[in-house]
């Protein structure tokens, strides 16, 4: 039944224009690139204040009214949105102190969470010093302490020494380093700085723990964090009752909100399946509970007339349902999901109980801006959006019965089965637009699925932490469930990737998918149809024949580049591995190309080091068609993923009227040469345009060191380039002075993790280029950096075109 009525619609007409200032307000300020002073958010607040309390006591009506209301409001949640982030900013790490070894006394104040080399812990901070000096501090931090974790074995290499067991609440003593929050960005990429200030986490870093320091010291329970404390017991009675079995992480992440505790397999079926909302405290999960809750709570209370002359059992059971429903969420680490979820709840919960009953926009929008009062920065989660669409599009469509009638178990179904196919058609362009893939087995897998995990996996999971024997039903149901997954993700068409279009064009195609579910005429549904075909046809912009560009991807200390003609793809490097389950291919490569809708002809791994290699297994397992060409050892276990060639000095080939020319290593080397270093793959590309004329060019060096680059030299290779690839990450052992006169290039990169422990790039190579006049741009300071072969007179930074305030800005040249 519809949530309108004509008896009242004074409140909900003034109403709306309040909320649209809400939001818009909020989305306006979180556009800003730099924050302003306090005092200039101050003075639009009052102004914003006082321009609406004219408003109200001038007694105007009319759309002229409603306009300047939105106005004033919308200024007043600017500004006030502005002054809690300059407030919170205030406290951010001095950068003075990063590097530096701090000595603090802080409390545990999340469960920790367990990783391939330790434990991430959240520390609230008490006191710290430096050097026996007091110093301030953000009050809530983020660390890893590396080592063995309690229960495992120790880890190889310098990941021997064991961690104690730390419990949520406990004070702790110990010595860190820091940094200032700072992510990867690349172009459609996580946030990995707006996750950070969302959680109140304002410096990271990690426990110092090697010969000569003070041995983290345990001061005792405090007590301060029960919910976390309860968590992670729960989380280990889990781990001890299903051991070694692939559903406790599954368990843990539906009771405890532990998404970590689930493999990356498994993750990777999810998204293909278009289930991975089920596998996380979301607001699904809230919303259900708070049904079930609602039927028990009613009928609970219907059992006493005293009670139900108190208050109406309907009341009651909204009130116990929202309350139960905060508990839960609270448990399960209180996500933002939940939050958002849980402020939903109550907003409704609280127009019912006021007797009000206004028309569905209205009630979505205010539900949208009490979220946003609460977290103004939930408008960037791709959740929020999720979420409040797929609410607009069931009320929309009309898919509830308005008749209170008893609907049969076949009137039901059909209802079901009509919900599904409205949330799966419309969700559609939304879930293109924000991930660039999208499931085409989702709707079969969620028929299942959600059913299955709300009403039998999740009950059963929760009923465990009192009866441990539900575990083990819940691992049954999880075994099916798993069956049932793998079999649709590997179905050769269980996924479609396509470019992710501009915002625009998302939102155009948004709104074509809500008519097209519409109760509308025919035309207009046709006409929906058509809004949504521009996101799912369009590609990305491309080169020139006889061009090429390169995309440097952020990926921290490695190599990774794209380059791009007009029909070809080559990658240049594939990135570190950061841990047992994660590397820059599955994190961060892979996605960039679905965003950029590539298919690579060619990976080039110029050498075997890690931080080249580590993401090639995920580049290669997701793109079937690329070639290998590499100076890797025979025997390295890439050549069985995928076949390829040894790339020697003279192999050539031309793309889209591009040449590639490969000028190192010769086959000789090979013979005579043992570190890896020495072998890589030196590539030299060069634009060609119409008439056959030469145009700009670029050299990708790996890891050459000087004498490859005096060897280069002395064969007379031709090494001019407008932009060159900093050999070894702007190592001291490289990009040598001769080799610098001789390339000349108008440009450099580097692409080096910030703040890293080798220090690159060198302060000694650093100079040599900036005497030559050359700019050194590196990615801490540029994030993903870009480079057209049409204008090589300039490169791109994508963390300084899309800057927001929340971003770090790094140092020139920065090193940990």
């Amino acid at each position: 039944m519809y949530l309108t009525t004509r008896r009242r619609p004074g409140p909900a007409r003034w109403l709306a224009p309040i909320l649209v200032g809400c939001v818009a307000g909020t989305a306006l300020q979180l556009m800003q690139p730099a924050l302003w002073h306090w005092f200039a958010y101050a003075v639009a607040l009052l102004a914003g204040a006082g321009l609406a309390w004219q408003l109200l006591a001038s007694g105007l009506t009319g759309a002229r009214y409603r306009t300047a209301m939105a106005l004033a409001v919308a200024l007043v949640m600017f500004a006030q949105v502005g002054l809690r982030a300059a407030a919170f900013q205030s406290g951010a790490l001095a950068p003075e102190l990063q590097g530096r070894d701090l000595q603090l006394t802080a409390v545990v104040a999340a469960m920790p969470q367990a990783s391939a080399a330790g434990l991430r812990l959240q520390l609230e901070v008490e006191l710290a010093s430096a050097d026996g000096v007091a110093v301030r501090l953000p009050p809530r931090i983020l660390v890893s302490w590396y080592g063995a974790r309690p229960g495992t074995d120790a880890g190889a290499g310098d990941l021997t020494d064991p961690i104690p067991e730390i419990h949520a609440g406990e004070r702790w003593h110990m010595t860190v380093r820091l940094k200032q929050p700072h992510g990867n960005s690349n172009p459609h990429g996580f946030d990995y700085e707006l996750w950070l200030w969302e959680h109140d986490l304002q410096a990271t870093g990690y426990v110092r723990t090697g010969a000569g320091q003070a041995v983290p010291r345990h001061l005792g329970q405090t007590w301060r964090h029960p919910v976390e404390l309860a968590r992670q017991s729960v989380r280990r009675r889990i781990d001890t009752h299903l051991p070694q079995s692939p559903a406790a992480g599954w368990i843990s992440a539906l009771v405890t909100g532990d998404q970590n505790a689930i493999d990356r397999a498994d993750w990777d079926v999810f998204r293909a399946t278009g289930v991975a909302h089920l596998m996380s405290i979301s607001g699904l999960h809230v919303t259900m509970f708070a049904w079930m809750a609602g039927l028990l709570g009613a009928a609970l209370w219907r059992r006493s007339p005293r009670l139900c002359l108190r208050l109406a059992a309907p009341h009651a059971a909204l009130i116990g349902a929202v309350t139960l429903a905060t508990a839960y969420a609270l448990f399960s680490g209180w996500g933002v999901p939940a939050q958002r979820t849980i402020w939903m709840l109550a907003t409704v919960c609280l127009l019912r109980l006021s007797g009000r009953s206004w028309p569905w926009p209205v009630v979505l929008l205010l539900a949208g801006a009490v979220v946003l009062a609460i977290d103004p920065w939930a408008l960037l989660q791709a959740g929020f959006w999720l979420s409040f669409v797929a609410v607009g599009v069931l009320f929309a469509s009309d898919a509830r019965e308005e008749d209170g009638a008893p609907r049969s178990i076949a009137v039901r179904l059909r209802a079901m089965l009509r919900e599904q196919w409205i949330m799966t058609l419309a969700l559609t362009p939304l879930v293109l637009l924000l991930f660039g893939q999208v499931s085409l087995v989702g709707f079969v897998a969620n028929l299942l699925a959600i059913p299955w995990v709300t009403l039998l996996v999740t009950p059963l999971a929760m009923a465990g932490a009192l009866i441990a024997p539900a575990w083990d039903l819940a691992a049954w149901a999880i075994a099916v469930l798993a069956w049932y997954l793998q079999l649709l993700a590997q179905l050769p068409f269980a996924t479609v990737s396509v470019a992710m279009a501009p915002w625009w064009l998302g939102a155009a195609a948004v709104a074509g998918a809500v008519l097209l579910v519409m109760p509308l005429p025919m035309s207009l549904r046709v006409g929906g149809a058509a809004l949504m075909l521009p996101v799912l046809l369009w590609q990305s912009p491309r080169p020139a024949p006889g061009q090429f560009e390169l995309l440097a991807a952020d990926i921290g200390q490695g190599n990774a580049v794209l380059v791009r003609t007009e029909n070809h793809a080559l990658l240049y490097d594939a990135g570190p591995r950061f841990g047992r389950d994660s590397d820059a291919g599955h994190r961060v490569l892979l996605p960039l190309l679905r965003a950029l809708g590539v298919e690579l002809d060619l990976l080039v791994l110029s050498h075997r080091d890690s931080d080249h290699v580590g993401g090639a297994q995920s580049v290669l397992a997701m793109q079937g068609r690329a070639g290998l060409l590499s100076s890797i050892e025979p025997e390295h276990p890439l050549w069985a993923v995928r076949p390829g060639r040894r790339c020697e000095a003279g192999q050539s080939w031309r793309w889209d009227g591009v040449d590639f020319v490969v000028l190192h290593p010769r086959a000789q080397d090979y013979l005579v040469q043992t570190k890896s270093n020495a072998l890589s793959c030196v590539l030299r590309i060069n634009a060609v345009d119409i008439g056959g004329s030469v145009g700009a060019s670029a050299l990708l060096t790996g890891d050459i060191e000087s004498a490859q680059e005096q060897r280069l030299l002395a064969d007379g290779a031709n090494l001019q380039a407008d932009l060159l690839l900093v050999p070894h990450h702007g190592s001291k052992t490289s990009s040598s002075a001769p080799w610098l006169d001789k390339v000349q290039p108008r440009m450099a990169w580097v692409q080096s993790g910030y703040r890293n422990r080798f220090g690159h790039p060198a302060p000694v190579v650093a100079a040599r280029y900036a005497e030559r006049g050359i700019p050194l741009m590196a990615s801490p300071e540029c994030g993903a950096m870009r480079w057209q072969s049409w204008a090589p007179q300039t490169s791109q930074c994508e963390r300084s075109e899309n800057i927001r305030y929340w971003h770090h800005v790094a140092t020139p040249i920065s090193r940990f």
